[in-house]
């Protein structure tokens, strides 16, 4: 290890540049050290500062550890961190698919059948593989974070993928021109895939939603009765039911893309959200500078014991300060947010949330000062939901008729607008308005199968909304394996022999999930995958639920087709990355200190 000292520089006489760690008064350690002689920046990250009769004994940097790949052994090892994480993912997948008990630290074991949710648990001891397991799991999260569903389908490419691709590598292939093979297969599968792609029917939504919810029909329907009452464009969320069943009732209600601004207003940790019942709103049509000027209203929240939602065009420091420390400290129920949209849109969408709460948006226009108003101008909704990307405010149902007066209004706008973005906006604030929020109550017999069953819920809930933003194709892995088909034509597009093999990997690897959901329901899979092969009809495919081969569109077994495009991208972005590694660098493991094992000998010996 590098020893670094104090000083910046031999020629140089200047103080080094310190910084004091907090429990050290007087000692500094150098976090950073500028040679202002060279102009070179000396980084390090540096242990806490040990101390002597001397003064302070140097810091050490920290060393890592660099796999190289020359015999393949850096790559061979990651990919048995992918193949690791991807057997144990994979056991999920498909209407026969199995669940994973994942230990929890406090409280009871979460029994779940979603991808995402058990990768994310994954960590190997060996960091090599454990760098090739996080890798997968990339592909799974980020399918997640667009899609909301597919990340077990995500997680087997990307190991099919690499797989497929490291046999070619080991050959000598070059990898660069492999992985451009790669993303070109996938660009024009993308597009043979929006081809495909059918729009979803009424009658479409709950196959869709009982197919991502690992086959439960009752769920399925749940959703379809949700979105029959609110429309496509209105707000579905879900919640606990204080009941053993499950439940739907809706609610006025809308839904915004603006989140908390500050991570310390959560009330859930575990779900990283915001929730309050029977909230006070205060509508501001202008930065909040102080924490002067709200501290009337913070005052009144305080002695009504009520909690206290604050949406305005910014909320700077001091007075975000303010809101954060009384939060924490428990005197204040309180979550600050900023305003969404922009400019006069944003001015409207704050009437909007006025109208359904009863509150009067406080701004300069209407001869309203932020410092001298009280509690005449809060807004009251019955529920608030605020995550860091969304906000739902349920309305306490005594606005209807404004609510309705308000809608009129908005589409006479709409009918006196010609720009289609702008119609396309009005309509939206017609949906937030007027559709409401579907509630769907979870219930369960025991706090673990609630757990499972709400990861369910979301997932279907997230393909429902997939269905209806691109359409649908066949599910079952059957359109993938259809898509390989088309990989032929492809090929003759490129110019490259390496390429070329790049799309024959595409080509392998898209039977995988088929085989999958075969094998895991008891059935040879490479058997299924050459029966659907055989078959012209491009809906046809196997029913793993039955054992049935038939038209999977009629059968109700469906898949999103946003689902299956991201599945697909993010998995091919994986592997070539993958692929294209050739040097592995990880942390040196610290040795265990010899405290640890003299206390280890203790409790050999029967010590206390």
């Amino acid at each position: 290890m590098q020893t670094t000292m104090l000083q910046a520089s031999m020629h140089d006489t200047r103080p080094a540049q310190t910084s004091t760690v907090h429990g050290f008064p007087g000692k500094a350690c150098p976090l950073q050290t500028q040679n202002f002689r060279s102009g070179q920046l000396i980084t390090r990250r540096s242990l806490l500062p040990r101390t002597s009769r001397h003064g302070i004994l140097p810091c050490y940097a920290m060393a890592k550890q660099l796999h190289f790949n020359k015999d393949g052994s850096a790559l061979k090892k990651m990919q048995a961190g992918v193949d690791k994480l991807a057997s144990v993912v994979g056991i999920t997948l498909g209407p026969k698919g199995r669940n994973v008990v994942l230990e929890s630290k406090y409280g009871s074991p979460r029994i779940v059948n979603d991808g995402v949710t058990v990768a994310k648990e994954v960590e190997l001891e060996d960091p090599v593989e454990n760098i090739g397991a996080k890798l997968v799991r990339q592909a799974a999260s980020k399918t997640n974070d667009t899609a909301g569903d597919g990340t077990t389908t995500a997680t087997i490419l990307s190991a099919a993928i690499i797989a497929e691709g490291m046999k070619i590598v080991a050959a000598g292939t070059n990898p660069v021109q492999l992985c451009r093979g790669i993303e070109t297969t996938v660009a024009a599968l993308v597009k043979e895939l929006q081809a495909i792609s059918t729009d979803v029917t009424d009658a479409d939504l709950a196959n869709v939603a009982t197919v991502s919810a690992g086959g439960n029909e009752t769920i399925g329907q749940l959703i379809s009765d949700a979105m029959a009452r609110v429309g496509r464009q209105g707000v579905v969320t879900m919640e606990e039911s204080r009941t053993a069943e499950d439940h739907l009732y809706v609610v006025e209600g809308m839904q915004f893309d603006r989140g908390y601004i500050s991570p310390y207003f959560i009330t859930d940790p575990e779900r990283m959200v915001a929730e309050y019942d029977q909230c006070r709103l205060l509508l501001v049509d202008k930065k909040i500078s102080t924490a002067r000027d709200i501290v009337g209203i913070l005052e009144g929240a305080i002695k009504g014991g009520y909690p206290l939602m604050i949406m305005a065009e910014d909320i700077e420091q001091e007075a975000l300060a303010t809101l954060v420390v009384n939060k924490l400290r428990g005197n204040l129920k309180v979550i600050a947010m900023k305003a969404p949209g922009f400019g006069e849109r944003k001015s409207s969408y704050l009437e909007d949330i006025a109208i359904l709460t009863g509150a009067q948006v406080v701004k300069d226009e209407l001869g309203l000062s932020l410092d001298k108003v009280g509690e005449e101008v809060l807004g009251t909704a019955a529920k608030i939901e605020v995550t860091k990307e969304n906000c739902t405010i349920v309305g306490d149902g005594s606005s209807e008729e404004s609510v309705k007066s308000r809608v009129k209004q908005i589409k006479n706008l709409v009918a006196n607008t010609e720009q289609d973005y702008e119609k396309e906006k009005l309509n939206e604030r017609i949906a937030r308005l007027s559709g409401g929020v579907a509630i769907i109550q979870v219930g369960a017999q025991t706090e673990t199968e609630l757990k499972e069953k709400k990861l369910r819920v979301e997932d279907a809930l997230n393909a429902t909304k997939a269905a209806v933003e691109e359409g649908i194709v066949a599910g079952g892995g059957s359109t993938l394996l259809k898509l390989a088909q088309k990989v032929d034509a492809i090929k003759s597009s490129l110019t490259n022999d390496e390429q070329k093999v790049g799309a024959d990997i595409v080509r392998r690897s898209l039977g995988y999930p088929l085989k999958l959901i075969a094998n895991n329901a008891g059935v040879n899979g490479s058997v299924v995958q050459q029966k659907v092969l055989e078959s012209a009809d491009p809906n046809v495919g196997y029913n793993a639920a039955t054992g049935v081969y038939e038209d999977l569109l009629k059968a109700g077994i469906i898949d999103p087709t946003k689902v299956v495009r991201c599945a697909l991208e993010n998995a091919a972005s994986v592997a070539r990355t993958f692929l294209t590694s050739d040097v592995v660098v990880t942390e040196i493991p610290e040795p265990e200190a010899a405290g640890a094992g003299a206390a280890g000998g203790m409790d050999a010996m029967g010590g206390y």
